[in-house]
């Protein structure tokens, strides 16, 4: 006897077609949306690591400021404070700056060149602090004000200002990756009501010999879902491609300045293992954003055309 032949079951042709127009413009569209949700996100993420870089510089270390008075040694003054400095607990070291280190610190605002050894200006002692927690602040604070012209400033003023900017930066990076994702939910809808119409008589088919409208919303949920994934999947490419570029031409071929000046914002543009890890997050939520905005406008056309 010969054996019975085996029947063999192939794939049954998806409701949606896998290489329609429709579903290519949408992964498209889904790459480029993915690509400036992750740009956003890194963006914010390079800000907030530099702004907490910045806030944990700034609060390990105090300035103490000596105005020349009349009647007074400067220099005496500056190797006194050095020394009270010194012996306040919580301070690793304190260090009087130079009278050139000092108008180059001007720089910035009178410009380079300028004579101003007829002016008078303060000189300062930078204090770095070992531990901002464990340092007597207000001791430093009282034994230097019995140096004449001697101010102690803490920077409080400025770790403000830049936690401030660091949580509006956060902030607005989050709305803007809200728009984005609401524009991709649209744009899946209309996706999805148009290929719904397009296929039209295969679901009137599927209608005709039973199918439930929840298989037919998980036939589109998988179909969508894999666009999704593609798209995300490009799109978070093309952000780490994006940010390696930026990184490179940092180094190499924007000017120094320019180069140190988005530095001071952005760091060296290393997302690091977080910030992989969150652009693999947005690919994941974009991904599941397509399937369930896309079964859910699949169930609701059902609905009004049942």
């Amino acid at each position: 006897m010969t054996e019975p032949r085996k029947i063999g079951w192939s794939r049954p042709t998806p409701i949606v077609p896998s290489q329609s127009v429709a579903g290519r413009t949408l992964m498209l569209l889904i790459g480029i949306m993915t690509f400036l949700s992750c740009v956003t996100f890194g963006g914010v993420l390079l800000v907030q690591k530099s702004a907490v870089g910045w806030s944990a510089d700034v609060g390990r270390e105090v300035t103490i400021q000596i105005r020349p008075l009349d009647g007074e040694v400067l220099e005496s003054n500056l190797r006194l404070a050095v020394s009270i400095a010194e012996g306040v607990p919580g301070v690793s070291s304190a260090h009087a700056l130079t009278l050139e280190e000092s108008e180059r610190l001007l720089e910035p605002w009178l410009g380079a060149g300028l004579d101003l050894s007829d002016l008078a200006i303060p000189r300062l002692v930078v204090v770095r602090l070992a531990d901002p927690n464990a340092a007597d602040i207000a001791r430093l604070e009282r034994e230097i004000s019995a140096i004449s012209g001697a101010s102690l400033e803490t920077h409080a003023a400025w770790r403000v200002q830049l936690n401030t900017m660091a949580g509006t930066i956060v902030v607005s990076g989050i709305l803007v990756l809200a728009l984005i994702l609401v524009a991709t939910a649209l744009a899946i809808v209309f996706a999805t009501r148009g290929t719904m119409s397009t296929n039209r008589e295969i679901v009137d088919v599927l209608h005709f010999i039973g199918a439930s409208n929840r298989f037919i919303a998980g036939e589109f949920q998988g179909r969508f879902l894999m666009i999704g994934l593609r798209g995300g999947i490009v799109g978070g490419v093309a952000a780490i491609l994006f940010f390696i570029f930026i990184s490179a031409a940092m180094s190499t071929v924007m000017p120094e300045q320019s180069s140190a000046q988005l530095g001071v914002l952005f760091g060296q543009f290393s997302l690091g293992v977080a910030g992989l890890l969150g652009i693999v997050g947005v690919v994941l939520v974009i991904a599941g954003l397509t399937a369930i905005t896309s079964r859910l406008t699949v169930r609701r056309f059902l609905s009004q055309i049942s």
